[in-house]
């Protein structure tokens, strides 16, 4: 499946692929949120769960560039 086509998925079908095809790394506390990385094909993938809320906010492809990356190199080494 390519960038394009999960980004076009809808949330539910998004959360579906993710607990059935791909590989939970880590879970981190950001902020407000629980973000929970996943491996899904050579993609990760993040997943922003607002705890608070009791609701995921988001779910998308890894920003290597943001500074949550220094939080995952904390517990785990990434291959990207």
């Amino acid at each position: 499946m390519s960038r394009e086509d999960f980004r076009q998925l809808p949330l539910h079908k998004k959360i579906q692929t993710l607990y059935t095809e791909g590989t939970f790394i880590v879970g981190i506390r950001y902020y407000s949120h629980k973000v929970n990385l996943y491996l899904l094909g050579e993609e990760y993938i993040e997943v922003f769960y607002n705890h608070k809320l009791d609701k995921i906010d988001n779910i998308d492809f890894l920003n290597t560039g943001h500074t949550r990356m220094k939080f995952y190199l904390d517990q785990i080494q990434l291959s990207i």
